[in-house]
């Protein structure tokens, strides 16, 4: 979704920490740019190459990453290249949907309007996960359900060694006691404010959104 309207500086810039624009019919701020969005993809492939590289972890020959979908995917595949260029070793990546496995009761039962079904994608994990570390990679951490989820749809393909989060943002809210090992930028929300993350690969534009309005659209 791209933004609609923006307000230029004085010298005719766009500034990202000023941009606003009408957002399904709500306000939306910008707060992070694609430059935000690249540094805090850095620091979590350091943070990974650190925490699981010889001497303290057990080796990253033995890490795979997996997306959740929709937009965990996309930012899964940027971590794998930066990682292969800090430290040479190329990880195995997936995709993950966990549209069916969610406690969410409407997705359960199907009392969803016609137009409001949930849309089902692929689940890609081409590697034996046994005795793996699997980072699972969302882009926003919210109430902790969809993790669950994940972590559910994940097992359905074997035991890993133990299983670490990635998530681009953390916006507070948790409902279950879900903590992610890497972090990208910790964006607190308010009641009535929702994250939106953009990504090249879907939507043509880098960005992380504060948008004001219903919870109908966020992320769990």
């Amino acid at each position: 979704m791209k933004l609609t309207t923006h307000v230029p500086d004085r010298e005719g810039l766009w500034d990202p920490k000023k941009v606003r624009s009408t957002f399904l019919g709500s306000t939306a701020k910008r707060l992070l740019d694609a430059e935000g969005i690249a540094k805090s993809l850095s620091r979590i492939a350091h943070e990974l190459i650190e925490r699981n590289g010889p001497p303290d972890g057990h080796g990253l020959d033995n890490v795979a990453l997996v997306g959740i979908q929709t937009r965990g995917v996309p930012l899964a595949s940027r971590l794998r290249r930066l990682v292969e260029e800090r430290s040479g070793v190329k990880l195995a990546v997936g995709a993950l949907d966990i549209t069916f496995h969610r406690d969410d009761v409407h997705v359960r039962d199907g009392g969803r309007s016609p137009d409001r079904q949930p849309v089902v994608r692929a689940t890609s994990i081409p590697f034996p996960i046994e005795g793996m570390t699997i980072v699972l990679v969302d882009d926003v951490l919210y109430t902790g359900r969809t993790i669950r989820a994940a972590i559910d749809a994940l097992m359905e393909f074997g035991r890993p060694a133990r299983v670490q989060l990635a998530v681009l943002v953390d916006r507070g809210h948790r409902e279950l006691p879900i903590r992610p090992d890497y972090v990208g930028k910790n964006l607190p929300t308010g009641p009535g404010e929702r994250i939106h993350v953009e990504l090249v690969e879907i939507d043509e534009n880098d960005a992380v959104l504060l948008v004001e309005g219903s919870e109908d659209a966020a992320h769990v």
